[in-house]
This record gives structure tokens, C-alpha cells and sequence, in this order.
């Protein structure tokens, strides 16, 4: 039973910041901006992705790094959805046309 508390504090010291900073926020934005501009050239953007990355930044402006990194996610996962959508919708109408 002794051992829990000193594997306790190892970990405890071995992760001392869990809480998103402003690199993984950067990270996570530069990564969604990408995604974002790879779907703008795919001509398939969602505006919902463009509301998230302006959310994000607010909150980033604010400090408030935690909400900014889940928006920031949020984002980059709209812009690979829209991407999704543009490479699916190339071929799908070949399945609804009329022969």
C-alpha cells in the first residue's frame, strides 16, 4: 500500500502540466488553419469550420487555452469533414445518375 502514494507522486511529476498551453494551442491551430485551406481548395469549406477557428482564437486572446485547444480541434476536424465530403461527393453522383 505504500507504494501507491510514491507512484502517485511519479506521475504526478512525471506529467506536471496538463493543462493545454499556448504551444499546443498554436500547434493545434496551425494544423486546423491547414485543414481549413486544404478544404477551401478542394472548393468544399464549411462555414461552421471558419466560426470555430475566430472562436478559438478569442479564447486564445484570453488566455483561456483550454477552450481555445478543444475549438481549435473542433476545427480541424470540421475542415477534414468537409474534405471527406468533397472527395466523396466527386464520384457518388455517378451512382444516382440515370442510365
Amino acid at each position: 500500500m505504500k507504494r501507491f502514494p510514491i507512484l502517485a507522486l511519479a506521475l504526478f511529476l512525471a506529467f506536471p502540466a496538463l493543462a493545454a498551453g499556448e504551444s499546443d494551442f498554436a500547434a493545434a491551430y496551425a494544423a486546423a488553419e491547414k485543414a481549413e485551406q486544404d478544404a477551401l481548395a478542394a472548393r468544399n469549406a464549411w462555414t461552421v469550420t471558419e466560426t470555430a477557428l475566430q472562436g478559438a482564437k478569442k479564447a486564445a486572446d484570453a488566455k483561456n487555452y483550454d477552450e481555445a485547444l478543444a475549438l481549435a480541434r473542433n476545427a480541424e476536424a470540421l475542415a477534414k469533414a468537409s474534405l471527406k465530403q468533397a472527395r466523396e461527393q466527386k464520384t457518388a453522383w455517378r451512382k444516382n445518375e440515370l442510365r
